[in-house]
């Protein structure tokens, strides 16, 4: 990759000390020490009405959230588990990623896409997993082969705990750049 790669991670919750949104984060942070550019899309960012086709593109937040993907090198998608699966606000907002059905790159093809699940427990944290990765292929990016489970409270501090994994993860989505 000649430029600046671009990586976006969409995820989170509501609450501003969401673990998912401290993994995003942390993840962005190992990026940049390799020189990308990043944007963090979470929390009030992406919380967006339901996905309407007909009036999705007026909202400017949606607005933002399609032109930072459009923009986009590679994404980092995070979730927490809720029971079981992803949560509708991370749901939500890929959805909206519909948006991007007629552009030249239709929704993720062709990206790397980096997936992190987060869970008070290892069967949400994993399942979660597993459904984040379904999504992207359906959006047609590739999942890095290595995903983050993650389970809240199986450590003191669960993000640098899995920091590892999440550097294998940062360093699979720099090479499929290359």
């Amino acid at each position: 990759m000649m430029r600046q790669p671009h990586i976006v991670a969409i995820g989170g919750t509501l609450r501003p000390e969401s673990s998912t949104a401290g993994a995003l984060a942390a993840a962005l942070a190992m990026a940049e020490t390799r020189g990308a550019r990043t944007t963090l899309l979470t929390g009030d960012a992406i919380a967006f009405g339901h996905y309407d086709p007909q009036t999705a593109g007026d909202d400017p937040a949606v607005a933002r959230f399609v032109e930072a993907l459009r923009d986009a090198d590679a994404v980092i998608v995070g979730s927490p588990g809720y029971h079981g699966t992803l949560s509708g606000l991370v749901k939500n907002a890929l959805d909206h990623v519909e948006l991007l059905r007629r552009d030249t790159r239709s929704y993720f093809d062709g990206m790397p896409v980096g997936c992190i699940a987060t869970a008070g427990g290892w069967q949400a944290a994993v399942s979660t997993l597993l459904a984040l990765r379904d999504i992207v292929h359906a959006l047609r990016g590739w999942p890095t082969p290595m995903g983050l489970a993650i389970n809240t409270n199986a450590e003191e501090d669960p993000i640098a705990a899995c920091e590892p994994q999440m550097a294998i993860m940062v360093a699979q989505i720099f090479d499929f750049l290359d």
